[in-house]
């Protein structure tokens, strides 16, 4: 089983984040795959780009699944994370990172993206 990340590189917290699951992935040989969606098709994801900067996406089992639920999948996979991954899933602490994450995180984000990407086409 190998679940895919697709991820926003240019954005230097989502950047921080997945480098460091990279780096944990690596040195305990958890098969994660890692996509910057700036340098791939994100469309092997099922997204365009904008879908794809909006939010954390990954290929798990031959499913797409992103927001916190692609944050679950991987930290489930990480045994560091395990306990982070129980925590959020339970049920009322996940409908709160759902909220934390679509509402607030997410959107904070992607509008440094979109500011990002404006600056550069300057």
């Amino acid at each position: 089983m190998t679940t895919r990340i697709l991820y926003n590189a240019d954005c230097p917290i989502c950047n921080a984040e997945i480098c460091h699951y990279e780096r944990y992935a690596t040195a305990r040989d958890i098969p994660f795959g890692f996509d910057d969606l700036n340098t791939v098709d994100p469309a092997t994801y099922g997204v365009d780009a904008d879908q794809a900067a909006r939010r954390l996406h990954v290929l798990h089992d031959g499913q797409v699944v992103s927001g916190i639920d692609a944050f679950l999948i991987i930290w489930r996979q990480m045994p560091r994370y395990r306990p982070v991954a129980w925590v959020v899933g339970l049920p009322v602490i996940r409908h709160a990172a759902y909220v934390v994450y679509d509402a607030i995180l997410a959107p904070v984000l992607y509008r440094a993206h979109l500011r990002r990407v404006a600056r550069r086409a300057q």
